[in-house]
């Protein structure tokens, strides 16, 4: 199975990219974040003539997940529960029997903002939500934009970054305690080098030429699972055409 997690920052602006990497790179599964697109201006039709079963849920301007897979998508649910305060930003769904929980974690701004308080109660909260519904012990992926870059490795310059949003302590502290779950970080099972990163700032010039980005997106799977991994690695080709989201995708292959 190969699988692929990409923040699109709009499915419908980025949409000739998207369809152009899933026939190029055939993945089995895709999870997107950041639609910015009210389920009914969702553009299922193009996915489905390129043979991609979907599921998603999105809302005007913000936020919004999906998935996409050449298998039939089993079991969807969105958010945490009925009572969702945080916007469309999880998704889970079993393909090809294996579960994938795919989120959008909140950005968080600024650490001293309410923002940032309710980033660290979301990520709280969905290990509380792995804790109820799901067996470490167990084959499980958890992908997607967790804006959290976890290591010194994981951006481009960890002393001026430090105590930012998405290379704060407190982060780092919620993203270990999930890690310790019961995840392994594929990528970096595979990849364990600096310099590899999946996001480079718009407001930063030239930011993808001087590499000056972040690891902020995900594979994680439960040890069982990622002991399947074979490869995993960052496709930066997204990010280099013409009007790419600030994004690329990451990509793991594992022989199930």
């Amino acid at each position: 199975m190969k699988i692929a997690s990409f923040n699109v920052n709009s499915i419908r602006a980025r949409l000739p990219i998207v369809i152009d990497w899933l026939t190029k790179e055939s993945p089995d599964v895709l999870c997107v974040q950041e639609l910015k697109c009210q389920d009914q201006d969702f553009p299922q039709d193009a996915f489905q003539e390129i043979n991609y079963n979907v599921a998603y849920k999105g809302e005007k301007s913000y936020n919004g997940v999906a998935l996409f897979s050449k298998l039939p998508i089993k079991d969807v649910r969105i958010g945490f529960d009925k009572k969702e305060t945080y916007g469309p930003r999880l998704i889970t769904a079993t393909i090809y029997d294996i579960p994938i929980i795919n989120t959008y974690v909140p950005q968080g701004f600024d650490p001293d903002s309410e923002k940032f308080i309710e980033k660290l109660e979301w990520l709280k909260r969905l290990h509380a939500f792995l804790k109820k519904n799901y067996d470490p012990g167990k084959p499980l992926l958890w992908v997607g934009d967790f804006n959290v870059a976890p290591e010194p490795i994981d951006v481009y310059d960890p002393e001026k970054l430090s105590g930012h949003a998405g290379y704060h302590p407190d982060e780092h502290a919620a993203l270990r305690h999930l890690m310790d779950w019961g995840f392994v970080d594929v990528f970096r099972k595979h990849q364990p080098g600096p310099g590899l990163y999946t996001f480079w700032d718009y407001r930063i010039r030239n930011s993808v030429k001087r590499n000056l980005g972040w690891r902020i997106d995900h594979i994680w799977a439960t040890k069982s699972l990622a002991k399947k991994s074979v490869d995993s690695w960052i496709d930066l080709g997204p990010r280099l055409q013409k009007k790419p989201s600030d994004h690329t995708p990451v990509v793991a292959k594992f022989e199930l």
